[in-house]
């Protein structure tokens, strides 16, 4: 597995919604780590695409957040890049949609 899709919480809707996807940051022992804990939770796949059940928590950096028709949130994360994995945090406990949303508009004011 190469491109990981990232994913924020809509709190509204009570389900994850992807803000974008990223293959970089990840050493190539990380990389291989992570494809097998990937493996463990999948739920189906088809063609390119493997659908996993969301437990895998990352920090990612990122230069901007973007409007996005692309992805159901609304948002895309520009030049996503994951800077670890978070072993210690759960899926709930990953950056909410309302906390993106936040993000963008003070993006907006400072422009």
């Amino acid at each position: 597995m190469s491109d990981y899709w990232l994913a924020c919480f809509d709190e509204e809707n009570r389900r994850f919604v992807p803000v974008g996807k990223t293959f970089k940051g990840l050493t190539d022992k990380e990389f291989s780590e992570i494809t097998k804990r990937l493996l463990r939770d999948k739920l189906a796949e088809e063609a390119a695409i493997v659908y996993v059940r969301p437990g895998i928590v990352v920090e990612v950096a990122f230069n901007e957040v973007q409007r996005s028709k692309t992805y159901s949130s609304g948002f895309a994360l520009r030049f996503a890049r994951t800077k670890r994995i978070r072993d210690d945090k759960s899926p709930f406990d990953i950056t909410t949609l309302s906390e993106i949303r936040e993000i963008y508009k003070r993006q907006l004011e400072k422009r």
